[in-house]
């Protein structure tokens, strides 16, 4: 054989070794590769307890404690007692993200108690809407058309409709000054990772929160009986296109909360209470949710997953859930959701989650008589405008007070039942 085609055996001979050899260690590495998960860019905050500030997962287990789910590929995530503020497990918790429509919460808890009565009605003017961004979620509101409070905080929760956020700014005394609030509230609030740009939660430079803020906010948001109702509102109708001559039509608008609704490959989660989801291009997939089982009340909230799979964010939540339950009161907590600086001050002010000689805020549910008048209002379906909530929150105060109970009924929804009476 002529040397020249031996040399040409000889390396084509290696080259396949070699790809036999080397691939499976080349895949490997390219699948550890693909499976890294990014990490914190900046400090986190020890807000809550020095554990919460450290990277990565942090929980402690106790005896008979259930390990955490398998396969989560959320960037940051908690899951939290409602009621006792206790962190049960974390992840990247104050890792400082986009939060998408998330924010939504805070806005709601900012802005909600100041537009009373919800029958309000305002007619919306062509400069309300030039500040939506392109590409914004939207629930449908018009120019030129009148709307009341009620049907814009639906627009708000259930469709996580830009437009109806925008709206309300401008009641409230125009976007610039919705933020400024929002901002003021969030750091009385302690939510110290966020930081607040737009007030529907769009993209935006420099707009962050964290899923121990979004948590926090969340149980803020969730002692107000308004917030409660809307939150857990399933489906409505909402006002349509008004037509001369015609009698205005409404069109239905269903919560994008899928844990609530459900959809295809994924069930409502049994004992699911609100709160809001999210989604935007820099944020990913973002959600928080409250949830009851057999008297315990739990705070999830799920960040930017990154598994390519349809309604993964809600997926993970639910997993999570169904861990905190199972492991409450078999692991020592990793840190605890603080109260606002109000209640640490002992001035009495501003929104109360908890904290020994907490004195509910005003407009807040009171004692066990505010939570007998919110169960009897959300019973008798009182305010909701024919609005058909699959699960009735007729509970009082999210955190339990000194001298309170803490109560979060919910009806679990039958599929096809979405409208009925809750008191059905």
């Amino acid at each position: 054989m002529p040397a020249l085609k031996k040399i040409a055996l000889t390396v084509t001979s290696a080259a396949v070794l070699s790809s036999l050899v080397l691939s499976p260690a080349s895949a490997a590495e390219k699948d550890k590769e693909k499976d890294k998960q990014p990490v914190p860019n900046h400090i986190m905050s020890s807000v809550g307890g020095e554990q919460l500030s450290m990277n990565g997962t942090q929980v402690n287990l106790g005896p008979g404690a259930p390990v955490l789910p398998k396969d989560l590929t959320a960037r940051s995530w908690i899951v939290a007692d409602a009621e006792s503020g206790e962190v049960l497990a974390a992840h990247n918790s104050h890792w400082r993200l986009p939060p998408a429509s998330t924010l939504k919460m805070l806005f709601a808890d900012t802005v909600l108690p100041a537009l009373q009565p919800t029958s309000l009605t305002y007619k919306v003017k062509e400069s309300d809407l030039t500040g939506v961004g392109e590409g914004s979620s939207l629930v449908g509101v018009k120019e030129d058309h009148t709307y009341t409070v009620h049907d814009l905080w639906l627009g708000v929760f259930l469709r996580s409709g830009n437009d109806a956020v925008h709206v309300l700014s401008e009641m409230y005394g125009g976007v610039p000054r919705t933020v400024a609030a929002m901002q003021k509230h969030a750091e009385e609030l302690q939510a110290l990772d966020t930081t607040v740009v737009s007030p529907d939660g769009y993209d935006a430079p420099g707009q962050v929160s964290s899923a121990y803020d979004l948590t926090l906010i969340a149980r803020s948001g969730m002692q107000k009986k308004d917030f409660r109702e809307y939150a857990a509102t399933a489906s409505a109708d909402f006002p349509g296109e008004k037509k001369k001559g015609k009698k205005r039509e409404s069109f239905e608008i269903q919560n994008t909360n899928r844990l609530i609704t459900g959809d295809n490959g994924i069930e409502p989660y049994k004992g699911i209470a609100g709160v809001k989801n999210g989604y935007t291009t820099h944020a990913g997939n973002t959600f928080t949710g409250v949830a009851e089982r057999n008297g315990r009340v739990l705070l999830v909230t799920v960040m930017n997953p990154s598994a390519d799979e349809s309604h993964v964010v809600y997926k993970e939540a639910a997993h999570l859930l169904d861990w905190g339950f199972a492991a409450s009161g078999k692991v020592r907590p990793v840190g605890e959701l603080v109260p606002p600086k109000s209640v640490d001050t002992g001035t009495g002010t501003g929104t109360v989650s908890g904290g020994k000689g907490a004195q509910p805020a005003a407009g807040a549910d009171q004692g066990s008589g505010g939570q007998a008048k919110a169960a009897h209002a959300a019973a008798a379906g009182q305010g909701s405008s024919g609005v058909g909530v699959a699960l009735a929150i007729v509970g009082g105060l999210l955190v339990a007070l000194a001298a309170g109970v803490f109560l979060v009924n919910r009806r679990w929804p039958v599929p096809g039942l979405a409208r009925r009476n809750p008191s059905e």
